[in-house]
């Protein structure tokens, strides 16, 4: 039983000095701090600190210096910037393609009220996302049409729904790819109701084997580049050159998905397949990732004939998965814009990135360390980027990921290793702060 109360100790229970709500929100300071945030936001921030003092957390005078410090660091939206010195260009877990300066611009302008279906000149409705569109073809003329969706996935998904209904999808066994999080691509492809026709084996697959399965059942053709993942050694896949007449022949729409994003080819990455290159060699639609090698804003992008595009746009399911505003405009400043960070960070001049590195190393009191950089999210897979790295204390990983800026660095044999690959050299400044303060953290000499 608990014991009952003494006389004169309810006065004395530290709890009853905690502010009321009412009382805390009518204050001006509280009022200021929290001028951009919801009413609920600021009164779950209220609560949250009169429960740390009724607790015994705090004191009921430190409610109020709580508040203010937690409206003050709150920011409108819980994804923190990061610094990547990991040498991951698409870095998924890091958002993949940072965005460059004219499609942040262009997504603020893209903020607010919009012509994205809107004619000016005419006052009638348009087509949605005329100018990605626009974009999307100058920057591949191979392609008759385009399409944006809202991821590759969703492309996929689209392109063999539309295209095959309940019929069959032909695919390689060799491409039934898992990619991360456990997400399997023949489960999404079948998800709609089409069926898979698996051909070929794991390792060799050859055009009898596509010629093979092709027939009244079949909806579509679909190779998938398997760009996250490398099978060597005993190996055969068909060129999509030769498996297009067939299809051709048979009506059969051929689907490539791409991946990784490139428009074109990238001589660093010879082996990486680019949208021209499939669609001269004769493939109906072919998809990719906006933000990937591209180097846009995260968007499925489907470029191909004009009658099969069409056709994808006419579908149910183009409603579901279609692209917002902002990605459209994220991503035609991208294409009509400068060289996007992705491509800058893979073409950076190898010795000019050491020089910088060896100076920012001699700086920190760390050592220049060879590093190689990857493509990553899924694309240039086993190509290495030779590069260097400023290999620092490990214990350095954890207060420079928690730190502002926050840096993500490589752990790897007992060393934090800084890639500035992914970094502009004007972002040298701000690495070389958060390492002093990482280090003071520590309790170590800022040096």
């Amino acid at each position: 039983m608990p014991v009952p109360p003494q006389p004169g100790e309810e006065s004395t229970d530290p709890r009853r000095r905690i502010p009321r709500t009412d009382h805390l929100l009518a204050l001006p300071a509280v009022a200021a701090a929290s001028a951009a945030m919801s009413e609920h936001v600021v009164r779950d921030v209220v609560r949250a600190a009169q429960g740390r003092a009724r607790s015994g957390q705090i004191a009921p005078e430190q409610v109020q210096d709580e508040i203010l410090t937690a409206l003050g660091d709150r920011p409108a939206a819980s994804l923190r910037p990061v610094l990547n010195a990991t040498g991951v260009l698409v870095h998924t877990n890091l958002g993949r393609a940072p965005l460059s300066p004219s499609a942040r611009e262009a997504l603020q302008d893209a903020a607010g009220y919009t012509d994205v279906e809107f004619d000016l000149a005419t006052g009638a409705r348009s087509r949605r996302g005329a100018g990605a569109r626009a974009a999307l073809l100058a920057a591949c003329p191979e392609a008759e049409d385009a399409l944006v969706v809202n991821n590759g996935a969703a492309a996929l998904l689209l392109a063999t729904t539309a295209l095959a209904g309940t019929g069959e999808v032909v695919l390689s066994r060799g491409e039934m790819i898992e990619i991360g999080a456990g997400f399997r691509l023949p489960d999404l492809i079948t998800s709609t109701g089409a069926q898979l026709r698996e051909v070929g084996t794991t390792n060799r697959t050859h055009l009898a084997d596509y010629t093979g399965a092709l027939g009244p059942g079949t909806g579509c053709v679909l190779r998938i580049h398997t760009s996250n993942f490398r099978v060597v050694g005993f190996t055969s896949e068909v060129p999509l050159a030769d498996l297009a007449p067939p299809c051709r022949a048979t009506g059969a729409p051929l689907i490539a998905d791409l991946g990784s994003g490139l428009l074109r080819p990238e001589p660093l990455l010879p082996e990486e397949p680019d949208a021209a290159t499939a669609l001269r060699d004769g493939t109906d639609v072919v998809i990719a990732s906006g933000d990937k090698l591209l180097g846009g804003p995260q968007a499925g992008i489907l470029l191909g004939r004009s009658e099969i595009i069409a056709r994808l746009a006419r579908h149910p399911l183009a409603r579901a998965v279609r692209a917002d505003k902002l990605t459209l405009a994220a991503l035609e400043a991208t294409l009509t814009g400068p060289v996007p960070p992705v491509l800058d960070a893979l073409r950076r001049d190898p010795e000019t990135l050491r020089e910088r590195t060896a100076q920012l190393a001699d700086r920190l009191g760390g050592r220049l360390v060879p590093h190689e950089g990857r493509v990553g999210g899924g694309g240039g897979a086993g190509v290495p980027l030779p590069g260097w790295a400023i290999a620092l204390d490990n214990e350095l990983a954890a207060p420079l990921r928690t730190g502002e800026p926050a840096v993500v660095a490589t752990v790897r044999d007992g060393e934090c290793l800084l890639d500035l690959r992914c970094l502009p050299a004007d972002e040298d400044e701000r690495l070389a702060r958060a390492v002093a303060t990482a280090r003071e953290h520590l309790g170590r000499d800022p040096r």
